[in-house]
């Protein structure tokens, strides 16, 4: 048998004490830099509607956390905000489809939480029709000019 301890009862063992664990403390380095793969690795696409004059708030919020880019489409459409009763030329007319701007940011390095909190935050008048926000998986991507695919495309 091999003893490791000299006559002062130090440990005098050349190898280091490893951790069998697979949990990770606080000392430990991790081997992709220490830093946390946003959205589990994957890509994701967020896609917010809401109103039109809430977009400069909301683009405002995405630039704070260093959203790299975003789409922005008019839209119209109907949801829990109610409908509006209107008069032109003496006929009566319902408006149930309300303008919209369809906001959609593709990210990689940027959890999507992050970017949902930015757009709510930008977005919240706390009235009915202020809108949605999806989270949607991106199967793949490619970038257009360069080639790049998946989260480099991004």
């Amino acid at each position: 048998m091999h003893d490791d301890t000299n006559t002062d009862g130090i440990d005098t063992d050349d190898h280091a004490d490893t951790n069998t664990d697979s949990t990770m403390t606080d000392n430990e380095i991790r081997t992709d830099g220490g830093e946390e793969v946003p959205n589990d690795g994957e890509i994701k696409m967020v896609v917010a509607v809401v109103r039109p004059d809430k977009l400069g708030d909301v683009k405002q919020a995405l630039a704070e956390i260093g959203a790299p880019s975003l789409t922005v489409t008019n839209v119209s459409g109907r949801g829990s905000q109610p409908a509006k009763k209107g008069q032109w030329r003496g006929e009566e007319y319902v408006v149930d489809l309300h303008q919209k701007v369809k906001i959609e940011c593709v990210v990689a390095d940027i959890p999507a939480d992050d970017v949902v909190d930015a757009i709510v935050e930008g977005a919240n008048t706390g009235e009915k029709g202020d809108g949605k926000v999806f989270v949607l998986p991106v199967e793949s991507a490619t970038q257009i000019r360069t080639g790049k695919t998946g989260r480099d495309a991004v």
